[in-house]
């Protein structure tokens, strides 16, 4: 049995600029292309979630152009230990590439097919490919991670001054590839998965998008967000690219990307933000927790316009404006003082493109909980940040058809008592 290597796709889906892929396919051995449907994953999902939808898709167009390679995608459903035990015993493996994941359930996945494929003496061969800069490539001069985002931003852009993140040649300029017959891949129905119907932003981040961003991206009814976010999670796009262009484009784009490789250091370094305040000072803060009051929430019908529209938004396409996204999760946890993790689960379950560092992030930032997070006594107005963002109400009469019939709900809580209560709450618990 000749020897091969095998790579391993997981949240970098796509043949271009694929760090772990290009240096598989420069190794000796001729390289089999695999992806898992990974059960401890997919069984926690809705059958009809859109996502598992998209990623369904995006693997079928990478075994599409695949096939001009004579080759073709191994598609397997099941458990990362059972699949690696079955392709052990079937193939001869020299060394398995595959690309970092920093999220707790994929550090331990990921160590326990280490041990197991060390076991068989094959090497499990690791890159950097979803971000630019990783766990400890920044940090204080002491070497401890930052905590606070503006010193991080600007320690970031110096240490990435100095790096080279060029980007790689796509992988069908190889021909290193295990050659069998082309063969199309598993239907979602053999995995207990329905074809969602929900449709997708494209791949492509416009130049126009990137001129305008820093005067549009805050106003939900206009189309100046990059909606990118999908892309980035399941690595349909490379960062590498990405970040060329904001460079180049806009600053203010640039900074966005920061943030988000801020909160996957945070992730790496501090995995209790997962399902605890990251300022434990906050652990003693009383949530009421009122079960009708979050079910309105979630179905848009607060009675606040703005909120309503986004959780309106988000129910029916699996996105919500960035600009909504902070004013609705202020609102949960400040407004009805609802436990941050009860908001971010929810998101998690209905957002395309969830990714678990940034919803951690921004929720524990809403809530006042987490790193440089908004203080405790900042409580959004969710009826000023309406008449400042969306001013001829575009967006919220595009979600609540009833504003203009005059049938809209009543504000399930006054605004300036809500404020005036989750300051005390807030205030109590550090005492």
């Amino acid at each position: 049995m000749d020897a091969i290597n095998v790579f391993w796709f997981r949240r970098d889906l796509r043949l271009d600029d694929n760090r772990g892929l290009y240096y598989a396919l420069k190794d000796n051995a001729p390289v089999l292309l695999l992806f898992i449907f990974d059960k401890n994953i997919l069984d926690d999902l809705p059958k009809d979630d859109p996502r598992v939808t998209f990623i369904h898709e995006q693997i079928t167009v990478i075994n599409q152009a695949l096939q001009q390679k004579n080759t073709s995608l191994v598609v397997k459903y099941g458990t990362p230990d059972a699949v690696w035990n079955t392709l052990i015993k079937t193939h001869n493996i020299q060394k398995v590439y595959t690309n970092h994941d920093y999220e707790p359930y994929a550090r331990k996945r990921d160590q326990s097919i280490a041990d197991l494929l060390k076991n068989s003496n094959i090497d499990f061969i690791t890159f950097k490919d979803q971000v630019l800069l990783e766990r400890s490539e920044v940090t204080k001069e002491n070497g401890e991670p930052y905590v606070v985002f503006t010193p991080y931003s600007k320690q970031w852009l110096k240490v990435i001054s100095s790096k080279d993140y060029e980007s790689l040649p796509s992988a069908l300029l190889f021909e290193n590839f295990v050659k069998q017959p082309f063969k199309p891949i598993i239907n979602l129905d053999e995995i207990g998965f329905e074809h969602s119907k929900h449709s997708y932003p494209p791949s492509e981040l416009s130049d126009t998008t990137l001129a305008h961003y820093k005067q549009e991206r805050d106003y939900p009814a206009r189309q100046g967000t990059s909606r990118m976010g999908i892309h980035l999670r399941f690595g349909t796009v490379s960062i590498r690219k990405i970040a060329t262009a904001a460079k180049e484009k806009s600053s203010t784009f640039l900074n966005e990307l920061i943030w988000r490789e801020f909160y996957q250091m945070i992730l790496w370094h501090f995995p209790r933000v997962v399902s605890e305040n990251f300022q434990t000072k906050y652990n003693n803060l009383k949530w009421r927790n009122n079960e009708k009051e979050f079910e309105a929430w979630c179905k848009g019908q607060t009675g606040y316009p703005v909120v309503d529209a986004g959780l309106r938004q988000l129910n029916a396409t699996g996105y919500m404006h960035n600009r909504v996204r902070m004013i609705t999760a202020s609102f949960l946890t400040k407004h009805l003082l609802i436990d941050w993790r009860w908001g971010e689960a929810y998101f998690a379950e209905k957002l395309l493109d969830y990714e678990l560092a940034s919803n951690n992030g921004g929720w524990q930032w809403a809530a006042g909980t987490g790193v440089d997070a908004a203080p405790y006594f900042r409580v959004f107005n969710p009826e000023l940040q309406a008449q400042k963002f969306d001013p001829k109400q575009e967006y919220v009469k595009k979600w609540i058809p009833e504003l203009t019939e005059g049938k809209y709900t009543k504000p399930i809580i006054d605004h300036k008592k809500a404020r005036e209560r989750a300051i005390k709450a807030y205030k109590m618990a550090l005492e």
